[in-house]
């Protein structure tokens, strides 16, 4: 290439960049003066404030204020829940955690030492109704859909990549429990995660009747059971329990470790409590009280199964019940941190006046969403898990008596069933 060709290369080249440059200035103008003459974007609440000055939905709202005008009384359900409810979002949440950590810790001063926690069937499907009802009732519907308005019609506006970023903080919630019961199963040797104890309790239980069915016998006279202690070793047994020369049973010190084990996964657990009041009632107050009966249901066979699993790991009545009580100081952390999380990272209600317009990134990865808004999702996600996966299996357990069993799962699916009812009937009404 000559250098006369070489300089009209380049000058041609630099002449078509100029072009190039001039028509991206030229589009860049335009769509400046589209965006002046249009006005700025607005935001979802400017957009449902709009829609509520059309003609037809007026004609509905005003359908929706004669309906409800017959049936104005309130029922002794929102009586109670504004008595013991009569704050800020950020007060009531701390008013619901008290109420759902103090009644069940001074209910342990009732409980027996020996109580088995296998006979909590019960009340652990009475919470699982709660659990459940209280997900699929109050929380997904209002984590997708919003609450309803009492003088109002509700327009759902859809944003897609809003619901997908709930959708992945519901499965983030659930992934973490099973990523919490997983770590406890591995540093517990596979005796069984966080589910209300009682796995702790089943499996130290068979592994005693595992090691008498084998037919390990104490044969030293002076009270040492080292022959049981070996036999059992050699077939992989661990005894909870073994007996020393003068005669006192020692604690197998595997079985202390499982109760300081779930002593800390209790206190996770009451983190995300903590963290499912603060989200609730930053929702609305509905969804705060709702979510406070399930996890106060929840709670009760909770904390026993977690007493009996302490006393059984030779915890003396009184040492269990403290430790109790500081696991519940969990569940006011992680109310104080749902607070933090709502009020200094944004909430799309309560920061409405400051909405970011469509079509900015202010939100999280272009939505409408902040931090605030993931807690409810997430708390979903581990109410589902701890409904079902971390409870489910222990009402599936079948013994060898087959009309007990029938008598029980009957029980069991009533008792679901009235958990589940009362979540519906305080949605409902």
């Amino acid at each position: 290439m000559t250098r006369s060709s070489f300089r009209q290369a380049i000058g041609s080249l630099a002449l078509l960049l100029l072009l190039l440059a001039v028509v991206v200035s030229a589009e860049a103008v335009k769509h400046e003066e589209q965006h002046a003459s249009s006005g700025p974007s607005m935001s979802l609440d400017e957009l449902e404030a709009k829609l509520q000055t059309c003609a037809v939905v007026q004609d509905l709202n005003a359908q929706k204020l004669a309906a409800s005008a017959d049936s104005s009384s309130s029922s002794f359900v929102s009586r109670a829940f504004a008595v013991l409810f009569p704050g800020s979002p950020a007060v009531n949440a701390i008013l619901a955690t008290l109420y759902i950590s103090g009644p069940p810790n001074f209910l342990l001063a009732l409980c027996p030492p020996n109580i088995d926690p296998s006979s909590l069937g019960i009340m652990v499907a009475f919470a699982v109704g709660g659990l459940l009802g209280d997900t699929l009732f109050h929380l997904l519907p209002e984590i997708f859909l919003g609450e309803d308005s009492h003088d109002s019609v509700k327009l759902v506006l859809v944003e897609p990549n809003r619901n997908l970023l709930l959708g992945v903080a519901i499965m983030v919630g659930f992934m973490t429990f099973v990523a919490m019961d997983k770590g406890l199963r591995i540093a517990t040797g596979g005796a069984g995660g966080h589910d209300h104890g009682h796995s702790h309790g089943h499996a130290h239980n068979d592994d005693s009747a595992s090691a008498t069915a084998s037919g390990v016998e104490s044969s030293d006279a002076a009270g040492v059971k080292s022959r049981k202690k070996a036999d059992a070793a050699k077939s992989g047994v661990e005894t909870t329990e073994v007996v020393n020369a003068a005669g006192e049973k020692e604690m197998n010190p595997s079985v202390k470790l499982g109760g300081y084990l779930n002593l800390i996964a209790d206190f996770t657990h009451n983190i995300t409590d903590g963290l499912a009041m603060s989200a609730s009632f930053y929702a609305s107050p509905t969804i705060g009280a709702t979510t406070t009966v399930a996890v106060f249901f929840h709670e009760i066979p909770h904390e026993v199964g977690d007493f009996a699993l302490l006393v059984q790991s030779g915890f003396s009545k009184r040492a269990a019940m403290g430790a109790q009580f500081v696991t519940a100081l969990g569940a006011l952390l992680g109310t104080l941190i749902g607070i933090a999380v709502q009020e200094l990272g944004g909430n799309s209600k309560t920061a409405a006046a400051g909405a970011a317009p469509m079509g900015m990134t202010e939100g999280l990865w272009g939505t409408s969403l902040t931090w605030g808004d993931m807690l409810l999702p997430f708390t979903a996600g581990t109410f589902l898990y701890v409904g079902t996966v971390s409870v489910i299996p222990e009402l599936l357990e079948t013994g060898p008596n087959k009309a007990l069993e029938l008598r029980k799962m009957v029980q069991q699916f009533a008792a679901v069933a009235v958990g589940a009812g009362i979540m519906l009937y305080i949605s409902w009404d």
